[in-house]
């Protein structure tokens, strides 16, 4: 099911990305005192009370008309097309500004739910200041203190109150629906055609044709299918360009809707960092993955070429150690046959669930071939392990102290359970938990 989005907006230096920063918890958002250091949208998942959502960071929007500044203002006029709920950004220590005017005529004219935020009101002194934004018309304005995480919880209560509750149409459980992702031109439209034996999308040679999310359903040898083609995703600064407009939110989209995602490399091209990009926002959304050399066709080939390009994608792409490999040619169709058999299987494996007691076994097993490293903390005792979810496989491990599970251990025992239950395809999660 593809989550509801929310757009971080405001013009520069407002504190828009400290605001992203502290909702996904990370330091995604490159957070300096200059204006208009965020370029690009930046994307990732908050939570609050349960409730997911795709988060995206702006570049301010600014007055003038140098190229930097409507570039800047195209994004985010993106970002509040496709955002299901606004959060808008002002500064108390600023106090009203034209800039935010001409920000707020624009979110009118958008039609969607806003959230009036104003940041920095570090101490009693600008609360005053907030009253002067009941001028913009949009309600009243929420002060937080985004680098002292002050008022977090009164904004994240408007934005869940604010997001859509309808769901979308969904398909059958026993669909099995994958999304074609990868960067523009590897043959995502060709591949669909191929798989449907029909031409129902635009197939070009230039970059971004598609543009959409186009869901096909499909059956093949009595399996139910829907193939999800995605616009191409670009590098973060071509993504502003009017070709590409929504493809990376749609993309994302498209990815959260999907159980397993094929990941296309141009074989002729060879392996780009975008390729790598691309696949860490499948590996990162905890999708089943199978890797796609498309154009199979277009390479001169030896004995060694598979082995050669096996070899290339286990160490550049090593994240995804994991995922199957196919080689195929979606103009020609050769090999396309081959593409069903690893999705079939990830797709199995990404849903899989062990026993309790199985698991135990096996993670008992694997501490006693490799005891528990100790530190001076003490050492680290596994009491029992439990899967809590499947879509992916995810695994609590109760211990006595979860400090003490080093990274190393865990990927350890990850390998274990890999050797014993498979899972190729799909990540698996392992969570530690104290016990009490």
């Amino acid at each position: 099911m593809a989550l509801p989005k929310v757009a971080i907006v405001g013009r520069p230096n407002v504190g828009k990305s400290t605001i992203f920063n502290r909702i996904v918890g990370e330091r995604l958002s490159i957070v300096e005192d200059e204006p208009g250091i965020t370029r690009d949208r930046i994307y990732s998942r908050g939570e609050w009370l349960t409730r997911a959502f795709n988060v995206i960071d702006t570049g301010g929007i600014e007055l003038g008309d140098e190229q930097f500044l409507s570039e800047i203002r195209h994004q985010a006029e993106i970002a509040i097309e496709e955002a299901d709920v606004i959060v808008f950004v002002t500064n108390a220590r600023d106090g009203l500004m034209r800039a935010d005017e001409v920000v707020a005529s624009m979110l009118y004219k958008s039609e969607k739910p806003v959230i009036l935020i104003v940041n920095k009101v570090d101490d009693v002194h600008f609360r005053d200041e907030i009253y002067d934004f009941y001028a913009l018309g949009l309600g009243d304005p929420i002060p937080v203190s985004a680098v002292h995480g002050i008022g977090f919880g009164d904004m994240l209560d408007k934005v869940i109150a604010k997001l859509p509750t309808t769901k979308e149409k969904d398909y059958d459980d026993d669909v099995i629906k994958f999304s074609l992702i990868g960067r523009p031109n590897v043959g995502k439209s060709s591949l669909t055609n191929a798989l449907l034996n029909d031409t129902r999308t635009i197939v070009s040679d230039i970059a971004g044709t598609t543009r959409d999310a186009i869901d096909s359903p499909f059956t093949k040898d009595g399996k139910k299918y829907v193939v999800i083609d995605t616009a191409g995703m670009r590098k973060r600064g071509k993504v502003y360009e009017s070709t590409e407009k929504y493809s990376v939110l749609r993309a994302m989209s498209a990815i959260d809707r999907s159980d397993v995602c094929l990941i296309l490399i141009d074989a002729a091209e060879g392996l780009i960092e975008q390729d790598k990009r691309v696949a860490g926002l499948a590996h990162e959304s905890g999708r089943g993955v199978v890797i796609v050399i498309n154009k199979w066709d277009a390479v001169e080939k030896d004995d060694a070429t598979m082995r050669k390009w096996e070899q290339l994608i286990r160490t550049d792409m090593a994240f995804l150690d994991y995922a199957p490999i196919v080689f195929l040619s979606a103009l020609t169709k050769k090999r396309v046959h081959t593409l069903f058999e690893p999705l079939d299987l990830v797709y199995e494996n990404h849903h899989k669930r062990i026993s309790t007691h199985l698991l135990n076994d096996v993670i008992m097993d694997a501490v006693a071939m490799n005891p528990t490293p100790t530190h001076k903390a003490g050492r680290l005792r596994i009491y029992y392990a439990t899967q809590v979810k499947a879509g992916p496989p995810t695994f609590v491990i109760f211990v006595n102290d979860t400090e003490l599970l080093h990274f190393s251990y865990k990927r350890y025992l990850e390998n274990s359970l890999r050797k014993a239950f498979g899972f190729e395809g799909t990540p698996v999660h392992i969570i530690a938990r104290k016990r009490d």
